[in-house]
């Protein structure tokens, strides 16, 4: 972590010297080379130990803390163990009711735990960039399926990473129905979490900000704003392909009517009609596919959120950081002007003193005993945050890597797929127009 002068001049231990000769190794530049994930790691991940799924999702009613009826979702998470399948045996599943609530605390749980860890977003609570077409309340059966699909892709997200996917609390979210929240709650997460307030703080106040999160901070807004807009173009076009396609079916209705008034040519127009009709019908299979290709690029939205979490973390360790600094920095002057007699700055304590009559040698003696176990308890505690900073620096910026080569790939994979996908469509409607040629020659 860089920070402002975080260490008083002249007054470094000796082992913090020998702290940063080691990761001299480690740096390269002014820049933190992140630490190899062992294979190991990937190996012993909870997504190769077991198939989790989130089968089926149910509409239920109930009532919620205030005594007041709702209207929920619940889904239903299945988990089965592999070690067993692969031995020949046939493991039993184990399956357990979850409601969307419960994903969001353990989101917040995780978020917080891990605070150097850019942890997977979950889908979208509501619809949004939806096309006309498309409801947008949370209980329509299209959305509600597509949730179950993002909410899956959540499991297998945790699972698979290095290191969520050991957290306890996380298994017992997958195996434990009973108890879990009260488990959560045991841990005091909710007293871990930052205050907006103190985060804005930090932000404005921070005076010595690592380049490379403030460049990463404006890489997760850009990459948010990309994706909105991209997803704003997507559901314009859906808007405007459905109307094309729906438009067509005029043709099959016009060629129908014609082909009633018409004695050679009836069965040809009619032929084509239903060829028309068919393209026609074709968008609503077409669009639904689209959204899941929309659901994929809305993941890597959401998760330009987690990549800023990160960044503020780092901006509240490194405001701590400072802070203490200038706080040590202030006790060693009181120290010093005491020990003189000397005052270099105004303070309303100097001039009490020039005209209540200067503290006896007794009295200024205990003070100076007082603030010399004040700094060197500060400079413990300076050196302690510089250590957790260097650490979240590197475990950050680790899980960082990992999380870039991820969404290269998968962002790669959408796209190209998207692209397959508007080909395949183009192509079905040459083969429609290729149908309706081949009825209009044989007239």
């Amino acid at each position: 972590m860089e920070s402002a002068e975080p260490e008083p001049s002249g007054s470094r231990p000796e082992e913090e010297e020998e702290d940063e000769e080691e990761d001299e190794d480690e740096e390269e530049d002014g820049a933190l080379l992140p630490p190899e994930q062992p294979a190991a790691a990937m190996e012993d991940c909870l997504a190769k130990k077991m198939e989790i799924t989130v089968s089926e999702a149910e509409k239920r009613t109930g009532r919620n803390a205030m005594n007041i009826q709702e209207t929920y979702t619940a889904y239903l998470i299945e988990t089965r163990a592999v070690e067993s399948q692969s031995e020949g045996q046939c493991a039993p599943v184990e399956s357990l009711w979850r409601r969307y609530s419960e994903f969001e605390l353990l989101r917040n749980y995780l978020s917080v735990t891990y605070p150097h860890i850019v942890v997977p977003p979950l889908p979208e609570k509501r619809a949004d960039f939806v096309w006309h077409k498309l409801s947008a309340d949370n209980m329509d059966p299209d959305f509600v399926e597509r949730r179950r699909i993002g909410l899956e892709n959540f499991l297998l997200r945790v699972a698979s990473h290095p290191v969520l996917c050991q957290d306890k609390i996380f298994y017992s979210f997958l195996t434990q129905e009973g108890g879990w929240k009260e488990m959560v709650n045991e841990t005091g997460f909710q007293l871990k979490a930052d205050s907006r307030l103190k985060a804005l703080n930090a932000t404005f106040r921070v005076k010595n900000p690592d380049k490379r999160f403030t460049e990463l901070k404006h890489y997760s807004d850009e990459l948010q704003s990309v994706i909105s807009h991209l997803l704003r173009v997507r559901a314009r076009v859906a808007d405007r392909l459905y109307g094309v396609y729906k438009v067509h079916g005029n043709y099959g209705r016009v060629f129908s009517e014609w082909s009633a008034i018409e004695k050679e040519m009836g069965d040809g127009l009619q032929s084509a009609g239903h060829h028309m009709d068919v393209y026609a019908a074709s968008i609503d299979d077409i669009l639904e596919e689209e959204e899941h290709y929309a659901d994929q690029l809305k993941e890597y939205l959401f998760y330009a959120e987690a990549l800023r979490a990160v960044c503020r973390k780092h901006e509240l360790m490194q405001y701590d950081l400072e802070m203490a600094a200038q706080d040590l920095t202030s006790k060693k002057q009181q120290c010093e002007e005491l020990a003189t007699g000397t005052v270099r700055t105004f303070s309303l304590k100097g001039m009490t003193s020039k005209l209540f009559g200067q503290e006896t040698p007794e009295q200024r003696e205990a003070k100076i005993k007082v603030l010399e176990e004040q700094i060197q308890e500060g400079e413990e505690q300076l050196k302690s945050k510089n250590l957790e900073g260097r650490d979240f620096v590197k475990s950050a910026w680790a899980d960082i890597e990992r999380f870039k080569e991820q969404k290269n790939h998968d962002l790669k994979e959408a796209l190209i797929s998207y692209a397959v996908m508007q080909i395949s469509m183009c192509k079905k409607g040459i083969q429609v127009w290729t149908n309706a040629k081949e009825c209009f020659s044989k007239m």
